[in-house]
């Protein structure tokens, strides 16, 4: 019996939208394969019943790795990954074992909000085993049932409008999480440099250090392209998907639940309501397979397609579906801002016509006007909720700055005077221990070399909303700026602080 198959992968082609960014016009070559596209995935060979010959790879006959007794099965999972870049894995199910089950229940919030069936991670906890097995078993059977996601809205940052969001029933978060981290031991082999988004060991700060670097060695011609992609969490074409699927996950065990959960729905208002794009909504999988479909729509075609056909050297930087485009020649900047959509509606996504646009951000030449704004000089762009710019360095140089965005401030300001003004019949103390760790958990994110002036004026905003909640708690107004101050001295709020300097010496793209 074959422990680990693998079969070839079909390389989707990468289109007809490149010839508009191509030298000579000609289409891009594409490997062959095996395996037609989009054809169902074949399940392991003692399960259906096939009769193909697999040989096996290395290992035993009761699934242990041979060469390093010492790897767990997801590491063996990567090892094969990687040992077979250009094939796709039919067995990697197997190592969703009770062992794997349990990990992931442990990673599960405990306090998170109920599915349709209003089980909790305590309940499941008091027959813990039991459950992993009959869940195991219904998974490698393929009788396990994918639960629709209960829909519920929470407020947007304007306050005026509501985003649906889906809760998952326990059970299923605990499996698609096992699932999860089986494809990403596969995809992380796979994965390009340009992607940070839900990736381990990668973040938004190594994101914005790479936009950093990249706009800094971009010089005098440098520019970006801002992509906004309108509602692509919604509108992932499960086509497609399951095409890009097939290139390296072929086990029939975990494509079946995966199709499972892209059909589930969502249960709202005691209607259960289909759909044939996006991802499971509120699912553990969704950013994985969101991440793998961008890979092949964005990473993938950018770096082998696009790339070679420019003039100048250009760097892709993508964090989940938010990303930018840097280019050290404008007039490569054009020719890739055409030919976006063109990419982009091939797969069933649209670019915001207004909100995915080019900037100029050259760097700033001795003498010449660096504050952009119609007038000449470098313009601005957001990302990750940091606004980029050009200032000068403590030696007087040229160098990319970044700040909170207005709209990132604007909404941390409201939504802690939001708070403030609900709590504001708890305890002093209680209070200041609450907004200190708030305030500190901003800095965490936003507290980046050359953003202590923004850091700093929030807690000027916040002193004023914490007073007013203050004053309000009576109806006589008795909490006067002199008393606020007073009790400041008591209840200091947390220095502004920058945990994260992460500008460094400029590398080339």
């Amino acid at each position: 019996m074959s422990m680990l198959g693998t079969e070839r992968r079909t390389v989707v082609p990468m289109g007809e939208e490149t010839k508009a960014i191509g030298m000579s016009g000609e289409k891009s070559e594409c490997l062959h394969s095996t395996i037609e596209a989009g054809e169902p995935p074949r399940g392991t060979r003692w399960r259906e019943g096939e009769h193909r010959v697999t040989e096996p790879v290395e290992g035993d006959e009761a699934g242990r790795p041979g060469p390093n007794p010492s790897y767990t099965g997801l590491d063996w999972v990567a090892e094969m990954a990687r040992r077979h870049p250009k094939e796709a894995l039919t067995t990697v199910a197997r190592y969703i074992d009770l062992k794997l089950l349990r990990e992931a229940y442990e990673k599960t919030r405990k306090d998170g909000a109920t599915g349709i069936d209003g089980m909790t991670w305590e309940e499941y906890g008091q027959n813990l085993e039991g459950n992993l097995e009959d869940l195991r078993e219904r998974f490698m059977s393929g009788k396990y049932y994918a639960p629709p996601v209960k829909r519920v809205y929470i407020p947007k940052a304007d306050g005026k409008k509501k985003r649906p969001i889906g809760i998952p029933t326990l059970e299923d978060k605990v499996l698609q999480r096992a699932v999860s981290m089986v494809l990403e031991r596969i995809y992380e082999q796979e994965f390009s440099e340009s992607s940070y988004g839900f990736r381990p060991g990668r973040g938004a700060h190594q994101a914005l250090e790479a936009v950093w670097q990249g706009t800094m060695a971009a010089k005098y011609g440098g520019v970006v392209i801002e992509l906004d992609i309108v509602g692509f969490f919604d509108n992932i074409d499960h086509g497609h998907l399951r095409e890009f699927l097939d290139q390296r996950v072929r086990d029939g065990v975990i494509r079946r639940a995966i199709d499972k959960w892209l059909k589930a729905g969502v249960l709202e208002e005691g209607q259960v309501k289909r759909s044939t794009a996006g991802t499971p909504q509120g699912g553990v999988i969704s950013p994985l397979l969101a991440n793998i479909y961008l890979h092949y729509v964005l990473d993938k075609w950018f770096e082998e397609e696009v790339q070679p056909r420019l003039r100048a050297p250009s760097k892709l930087v993508r964090y989940a579906d938010d990303a930018v485009i840097i280019l050290w020649d404008p007039t490569d900047a054009q020719r890739v801002r055409e030919v976006l959509p063109k990419r982009f509606e091939k797969y069933g996504l649209t670019l915001h016509p207004e909100k995915t646009r080019v900037v100029p951000f050259g760097k700033p030449e001795a003498g010449k006007d660096r504050g952009g704004k119609g007038r000449g000089g470098p313009g601005t762009f957001t990302f990750l909720g940091m606004t980029h710019f050009w200032g000068k360095s403590r030696k007087g140089q040229p160098t990319v700055r970044q700040k909170t965005a207005k709209t990132a401030f604007q909404r941390v300001v409201k939504a802690i005077g939001t708070w403030l003004h609900s709590v504001r019949h708890w305890k002093i103390r209680d209070q200041h221990r609450a907004l200190s760790r708030k305030l500190k958990g901003h800095d965490g994110y936003y507290g980046v070399t050359g953003n202590i002036s923004a850091l700093s004026r929030l807690r000027q905003y916040i002193r004023r909303c914490w007073r007013s909640a203050l004053d309000s708690r009576s109806q006589r107004g008795r909490m006067t700026w002199a008393r606020f101050h007073n009790l400041l001295k008591t209840y200091p709020l947390p220095r502004a602080r920058l945990p994260h300097s992460i500008f460094r010496i400029a590398a080339s793209p």
